[in-house]
């Protein structure tokens, strides 16, 4: 009797072309993660990568992590990472990702929704203690019973990943690799509240596959990326397409422009994966002259009712293909193909990738539902974590089955074109830098800064927005913030121009 063959895991994709290419540039450090995280810049072969990952795997098993459990990651977008990610999965376990611009508050909750029971982060980034941050949330969280870290000065009780992962273990354990099990929780924030989303390895590959095959990333190639890698649409801009490829994935920790430019032509990047206000910003500013080599640039929309008003692509060179994320429900991408470099229509339906070519493969299907709001269907799209609540317990009717998802985006259909147009956010729902915040808790903020005082969204040419809080000094502003347990990385408290004077 013949066991059936497995759909791969991302693991699975990293041992083909560790296979194939053992010597071959694998990771690729920031220049300038020294500033970042106090570590020196690494640069991986696939070999070197593979015994990395191994050393990661076997420290969380001789640490006593069973099988499926939960393992969450609060990481820079560094070698470190991408290490952690795939050891995890090469010991069993599930990896759930913590944006670094929580608070403490939203880590404690993420924990305890996911029964989580490690958490790796690094000592610090930019400046601020992520290990303290890590200890408090982990003190407050009943499940988790090992606290990790990267970097020097670890608090007491925070075991070191930098001695573990160049300590070579035989520890292994004997692991299904199979697509369809769970590999990712990401977080959501909805009209209906906070959101964890599951996701199987097949989930994460369909995202990857999505942008790889429509932007037409060449096997081999040297990819770039400038994304957070802190949600589904990350992980799969930067791993998934990584090892797809089968090429050099080169990480940039958001943002710091002459380093990206340097990095793009140090390492001949021809792809890069970055959030479309940024790619837009590097147009404006000569891309075809400043960073010959690229050739893809796949730009990441948080907020896709503006992809439609966006200017158009003028370096010929390189391609742009626009990426739209709603939230973790989904993505599709559009690769802009029109003379004057304006986006693609996106018309309802099965979508293909790449999505102009007649037969090929399916990566999803857009419509619009009853509600006039716009619905994701395919391969990537986690049903089952968006299913509306079920009907009371006195209710004679079963709701019907649901083989979508709901965005709540507002669309509409241009009867000249036939094309979509998103029209609007989910209401009840504000993306700020490219973080969900419910309306109710901004308001709430707003209010704890005191009578006169603004919570507002200022304009941000990178992530769209950025929170600051307005009060009659900093100083009050920062304390009542600080109050709020907001991270210092979020917010920005500015004086009140009309007071000073």
């Amino acid at each position: 009797m013949t066991q059936p063959t497995a759909s791969p895991t991302l693991d699975t994709l990293f041992k083909r072309n560790l296979a194939r290419q053992p010597d071959a540039l694998a990771l690729v450090d920031p220049l300038n993660k020294q500033r970042i995280t106090g570590q020196p810049p690494k640069r991986l072969t696939f070999a070197q990568a593979d015994r990395m990952i191994s050393s990661l795997a076997a420290h969380f098993i001789e640490s006593g992590l069973p099988s499926n459990s939960v393992i969450a990651v609060q990481l820079p977008n560094t070698i470190e990472f991408a290490l952690t990610v795939l050891a995890a999965f090469r010991a069993g376990l599930v990896v759930a990702v913590l944006p670094l611009l929580w608070r403490q508050s939203e880590l404690t909750m993420a924990l305890n929704r996911t029964a989580a029971r490690a958490i790796v982060t690094m000592s610090k980034i930019d400046g601020v203690i992520y290990s303290d941050l890590a200890m408090n949330a982990a003190a407050e969280a009943f499940s988790i019973r090992h606290v990790c870290g990267f970097g020097s000065d670890l608090p007491e009780g925070m075991a070191s990943l930098d001695n573990a992962i160049f300590r070579e273990s035989p520890t292994a354990r004997a692991v299904i690799q199979d697509g369809r099990k769970a590999a990712l929780i990401s977080f959501d924030v909805t009209a209906d509240g906070f959101r964890p989303v599951p996701r199987a390895h097949l989930g994460l590959i369909a995202g990857g596959l999505a942008m790889t095959l429509e932007s037409d990333v060449p096997q081999g190639a040297t990819v770039l990326s400038a994304f957070s890698p802190m949600s589904f649409a990350g992980l799969a801009s930067s791993l998934a397409v990584w090892l797809l490829s089968g090429g050099t994935l080169v990480l940039h920790h958001p943002f710091d422009e002459e380093v990206l430019e340097q990095q793009i032509n140090e390492q001949a990047c021809d792809t890069l994966m970055a959030p479309a206000q940024l790619a837009l910003r590097l147009d404006e500013m000569d891309l075809a002259a400043r960073m010959p080599s690229l050739r893809n640039v796949v730009g990441l929309w948080r907020t896709p009712e503006q992809v439609g008003s966006s200017a158009c692509w003028t370096a010929k060179q390189a391609t742009l293909t626009d990426v739209y994320l709603f939230g973790e429900a989904g993505l599709f991408g559009a690769r802009r193909i029109a003379e004057d470099g304006s986006p693609a229509l996106i018309k309802p339906g099965p979508h293909g990738a790449p999505r102009e070519l007649p037969g090929s493969s399916i990566a999803g299907e857009i419509l619009l539902t009853p509600r006039g709001t716009l619905g994701l269907r395919g391969p990537m799209v986690p049903v089952a974590a968006y299913a509306p609540p079920p009907p009371p317990s006195d209710s004679m009717v079963a709701s019907p089955p649901r083989d979508f998802v709901d965005t709540d985006y507002a669309a509409r259909i241009d009867r000249a074109t036939g094309a979509i147009n998103i029209t609007a956010p989910p209401s009840g729902v504000m993306a700020v830098g490219g973080y969900r915040f419910l309306a109710q808790d901004l308001q709430e903020w707003a209010r704890r800064l005191g009578q006169g005082a603004l919570l507002t969204a200022l304009p941000d040419r990178l992530s769209g927005h950025r929170l600051a809080g307005r009060a009659l000094d900093n100083a009050r502003a920062r304390d009542a913030l600080a109050e709020l347990g907001l991270n210092p990385l979020m917010v920005e408290a500015f004086r009140d121009r009309s007071s000073a004077a």
